[in-house]
């Protein structure tokens, strides 16, 4: 197996100091938002196979600017992408090969929210693969900021909580929407709310999201400070808007969210996000993984592109009663969160003081992430932070004490 070093990328939205307490290392003062373990071609993992089996503790993070690595920082490293690349068989395994194609289908990462992420949606596999190709052939460069479709897949993905965790997912019930935007007696809500109570689900939905998204910008300006100064003043329930309202004055997307339910995950908990459900994360720190896509349609709280018309071609206008997971134990230790996925499956093994060792050995790649005390696989031993590629089929043994966040695929 290899050590991982992985890149913290300073997104704007990012904890000062969550990843950095998780590392042990002192804050910069500038913001740490994600650390990805993979194969990404934005920011793969780095890994030097002349040094990754001896025995040390610790984790190797490049706290750098996140623009991508070539041959990586250290003497000998190499991208876990570039690896992969010269022998995918060897490395993912010949079962996931046939099933995902010679890439590894997933990426991990450490998420520290310090203010709210945009509001966002994802759209399923048919739909990433006819948008691709439709962007491709109107010619739209791969960089170009209104380019919606980056690849052809699709982005389900996961979060699970290491701290208190606050996000929105899925529609509220239209009456409860209405009642929420209602009691902040501001006038220029009412004709969303008299929408909301008046039309089915689907329609209402889509008539409010469409209405706000679409209102002229200085209305819908002034709409929103009036809205944020209600909210902060009753606070309860309104706090979450008050707050996003805090760090995106004048956002249309703070109106959108009101129409989201708001989720506060316990640490162990965990919230699937499928095709079509529009979501954001607020605060706190998790481990993330998600199928190996760039693919977002953005529905507010962030200065880029808003493409309307797609977005709402990709949301599903449904009332969604957010399924936060629990992890599921099994003989083995190991506790899994179960998803309808196949290209990842996200499980964790939390190791009492003597525990017996566990067989992680299993036909598919494997990331192995800490996230608290000093278990050891295969004799390497990690810190908080520390990470670990496991090539398919390599007998795999994880003793010691401390909670391992497993990632690997179904196959």
């Amino acid at each position: 197996m290899d050590r991982l070093s992985n890149t913290v990328r300073p997104y704007a939205w990012g904890s000062t100091t969550a990843i950095p307490e998780l590392l042990g290392v002192a804050p910069t003062g500038e913001p740490q938002a994600e650390m990805w373990l993979g194969a990404h071609p934005g920011a793969p993992s780095r890994l030097d196979r002349r040094t990754s089996t001896s025995v040390d503790t610790g984790a190797r993070t490049d706290k750098g600017t996140g623009k991508g690595a070539g041959a990586g920082s250290g003497s000998g490293e190499q991208p876990l992408s570039a690896v992969i690349d010269a022998d995918p068989e060897a490395e993912l395994g010949a079962a996931a090969v046939r099933k995902f194609g010679p890439r590894l289908p997933f990426l991990l990462k450490l998420l520290a929210a310090g203010s709210p992420l945009s509001l966002q949606v994802h759209p399923d596999l048919a739909q990433a693969r006819e948008g691709y190709e439709r962007e491709e052939r109107q010619g739209v460069p791969a960089d170009a900021p209104h380019r919606n479709y980056k690849d052809a897949n699709h982005k389900p993905e996961l979060i699970c909580a290491l701290t208190p965790f606050d996000g929105l997912c899925g529609f509220r019930a239209p009456e409860q929407a209405a009642d929420l935007l209602a009691g902040l007696a501001v006038d220029s809500l009412e004709p969303y709310a008299d929408l909301l109570r008046a039309h089915p689900e689907e329609a209402a939905l889509r008539e409010v999201l469409t209405a706000v998204l679409t209102a002229d910008p200085a209305e819908m300006a002034a709409t929103v400070t009036e809205a944020a100064a209600a909210a902060g003043r009753l606070g309860g329930a309104y706090e979450p808007y008050a707050t996003i309202a805090h760090h995106y004055p004048g956002d249309p997307g703070v109106i959108a969210a009101m129409l989201l339910n708001h989720v506060r995950l316990q640490p162990g908990e965990a919230l699937f996000l499928g095709a079509g459900v529009p979501h954001a994360y607020l605060n706190g720190l998790g481990v993330e993984i998600m199928a190996n896509s760039d693919n977002v349609l953005r529905c507010g709280l962030t200065p880029k592109h808003v493409d309307v018309p797609e977005l709402l071609r990709i949301v599903r206008f449904e009332t969604t009663e957010p399924n936060i997971l629990r992890p599921e134990a099994s003989g083995t230790g190991e506790e899994v969160y179960e998803t309808p996925i196949d290209e990842f499956r996200l499980s964790r093994y939390v190791l009492a003081p003597g525990a017996d060792p566990r067989d992680l050995t299993t036909a598919g790649p494997q990331i192995l992430l800490c996230t608290a005390g000093a278990p050891r696989t295969n004799g390497l031993g990690l810190a908080p932070g520390g990470a670990v590629f496991v090539p398919a089929g390599e007998t795999t043994e994880l003793s010691g004490t401390g909670t391992i966040f497993r990632a690997t695929v179904v196959v």
